[in-house]
């Protein structure tokens, strides 16, 4: 914060202020995996406690990297405005609050209080895990028509929360010095959940978080993965194995159909290259689009982050994206060389791995779970050392 002199009577409010932001955070990180509504209206108490402090200290700091995510933001309200229907794409900006995130966990998650939030989050997701797997096992939920979806409504918010659960729980397992027992405990449940969801590109968005976690602790430990991935396969029932299997054969439908997206994204960023058709816009103008090898008729988005992006908010819109993505690397890989919370740094870069490798195949910065679980973990290490001060 700007350094100012804060009256006695305004000291005793911040705290009072302080307090109710910090439980309101609290209680979004726990929501967030369980109901979205409540964990939006956590959120937006959290945002109110932020901007009563801000009128008090004055401007307040934060991390660099919420400086392009701001501008990001705006360039995807100019494409709502511009877009060729503005009445549905305007209102799908709403997303943009919980950026808010951001500065809320960065003011009230604090100090001890971030390895707080981040334990939170990971009995949750072990929770959430453990209700999966009595989905598969107990209620039939284990087929691709019926896959378990924990405590959430969709399978692929569900899994892609577990995904970021797994890398934050690795990254205290690795780097962590204490407080290893809980994480080492929830994470058979954790992996055998995600493992259930037969949800191929959240398994490739682990493997690329928990790959990254090795490479930062030891390289060698790299080698362990194709092999944990080999007992898992041999473990797994035969209809898990078999979409494992799928994943690698070209005649896959769905697997088809994500070429056939990419490919109507590039006509429509071609034709559309500065501010895209606008948000929410993509299902009204994918038949157009649409080559004729593709196997469904239409798509509300195109199961790819920066091809949705570019297509949805313009290339200026997604360079932007890769801005801010490359300064929160930056700084939590910076900080990850002095922090006194390594796991909480590593854990961030994973998230930010795992996101862009599953992000490949799955428009996963768009589901607002995901992107609030997201973005509280990638600002939690930021938030932990503000006195040893992360960039």
């Amino acid at each position: 914060m700007t350094s100012l002199a804060i009256p006695g009577s305004h000291a005793a409010t911040l705290d009072r202020l302080d307090r109710v932001g910090w439980w309101a955070l609290a209680a979004a990180v726990a929501a967030l995996q369980i109901s979205i509504a409540g964990a939006q209206t956590a959120v937006a108490v959290a945002a109110l406690a932020w901007v009563a402090r801000a009128c008090l200290t004055g401007v307040p700091e934060l991390p660099r990297f919420a400086w392009p995510l701001a501008v990001y933001a705006a360039l995807t309200l100019l494409s709502a405005a511009l877009s060729r229907d503005p009445a549905v794409s305007v209102p799908d900006t709403k997303q943009l609050v919980l950026f808010l995130l951001v500065p809320v966990v960065f003011e009230f998650g604090r100090g001890a209080r971030a390895r707080t939030l981040a334990t939170i989050a990971i009995s949750v997701g072990a929770a959430s895990a453990l209700v999966g797997i009595v989905q598969y096992g107990v209620l039939n939920y284990d087929n691709l028509g019926r896959r378990p979806q924990g405590t959430l409504s969709h399978w692929m918010t569900y899994s892609g929360t577990l995904m970021l659960v797994i890398c934050a729980s690795v990254a205290r397992l690795l780097f962590d010095a204490r407080d290893r027992v809980w994480a080492a405990l929830v994470m058979p449940a954790l992996v055998a959940g995600l493992g259930l969801t037969f949800t191929r590109s959240a398994w490739v968005g682990v493997s690329a978080g928990v790959g990254s976690l090795f490479l930062l602790k030891d390289r060698r430990l790299v080698g362990l993965l194709p092999i944990a991935v080999a007992v898992l396969v041999a473990l797994a029932p035969a209809a898990v194995t078999n979409r494992v299997y799928s994943m690698f054969d070209r005649n896959d439908p769905t697997n088809r159909d994500r070429f056939a997206m990419l490919d109507a994204g590039q006509a429509i960023v071609r034709d559309h290259p500065l501010t895209g058709v606008g948000p929410d816009m993509i299902t009204h103008v994918y038949p157009r689009y649409r080559v004729p090898w593709a196997v469904q008729p239409n798509n509300p988005h195109l199961h790819n982050v920066p091809m949705q992006i570019a297509a949805e908010r313009g290339l200026p819109a997604l360079a932007v994206w890769l801005w801010f993505l490359a300064s929160l690397t930056r700084g939590t890989w910076r900080g990850l060389r002095r922090t006194r919370h390594p796991s909480l740094a590593a854990g961030g870069l994973a998230a930010v791995a795992a996101m862009l490798a599953a992000g490949l195949f799955e428009y996963n910065f768009g589901d607002s779970e995901f992107l609030m679980l997201f973005l509280v973990l990638v600002t939690l290490p930021f938030a932990a050392d503000r006195d040893g001060g992360l960039p």
